[in-house]
């Protein structure tokens, strides 16, 4: 009892000290090799901002991060609208759109994104007839991917509201589209949050293949700029620093939004 008093009683500082260290220690590292290459012989000049050529360079790699953004923003959103309704259809309780919700999820999930990019920006104009440019076509297929997934988040965090919520509901008299928007969806946002905010990291990494066909993001910037400047390693680094910013503000916002959204009473992380 005395030795669980005491690990309880510990200062919450200590827990996210440690919880932090991880990505301080990576931070540190990275930081360590783009400063001083930590012994190695770096050519560092091509992404140093005290020179007009890595000024340029770090200039055109920033350049695609509003590109990695805006597709990212984009494709969350639509994935989050499409997976909202492929989830109502799986719990509507009629057998067939029961049925057509699950082919959705299970067909969409069993393809691979990058094969899923390649057919939406190729395979489209042919079928459809419709010719999409690269930003187009990436939200679509990052979109149509990641909807699979949100349908199951969605279906989840739903069906966990509990019984009574739904007969308090019902016995105000609210009818099914009030109870869902005013009493059910709301408690289940704030309990598939969490798992809202990992989609959104997954789809800023996962952006980064809609560099195969031609979009001017993060990844084929720094693509194009090693083709150039025959540094690979100095300018991949520069990219892993930009993902790692990004995803660090993303989870930030999401942490942040968790603890507005918690109830009285509920642990803060």
């Amino acid at each position: 009892m005395a030795a669980s008093r005491q690990v309880s009683s510990a200062p919450r500082g200590t827990h996210d000290s440690r919880r932090r260290q991880p990505s301080a220690t990576l931070l540190a590292l990275l930081l360590c090799l783009a400063l001083g290459g930590c012994g190695g012989a770096w050519g560092w000049y091509v992404v140093a901002p005290t020179t007009a050529q890595g000024r340029a360079n770090l200039l055109f790699l920033l350049e695609g991060m509003r590109w990695t953004i805006a597709l990212s923003v984009s494709a969350i959103l639509l994935a989050v609208t499409l997976g909202l309704v492929v989830a109502m259809l799986a719990l509507s309780g009629r057998p067939w759109l029961v049925r057509v919700a699950r082919i959705y999820v299970e067909g969409v999930r069993a393809i691979p994104l990058l094969v899923l990019i390649l057919w939406v920006y190729y395979g489209l104009p042919v079928v459809a007839g419709l010719s999409l440019g690269p930003f187009a076509a990436g939200v679509i297929a990052l979109a149509l991917s990641d909807s699979a997934f949100e349908a199951e988040i969605f279906r989840a965090g739903i069906q966990s509201i509990e019984r009574g919520q739904h007969e308090a509901a019902d016995a105000l008299g609210l009818s099914f589209w009030q109870k869902f928007r005013l009493v059910v969806l709301p408690q289940a946002l704030r309990r598939i949050l969490p798992a809202l905010g990992n989609q959104f990291v997954y789809m800023i990494k996962m952006s980064a293949l809609v560099s195969v066909i031609g979009m001017q993001e993060l990844t084929r910037r720094a693509n194009e700029l090693v083709v150039v400047e025959y540094r690979p390693l100095e300018i991949y680094t520069i990219l892993v620093l930009e993902y790692l910013l990004l995803v660090l503000v993303v989870s930030a916002l999401v942490r942040r939004l968790e603890r507005r959204l918690a109830l009285p009473g509920e642990g803060r992380r």
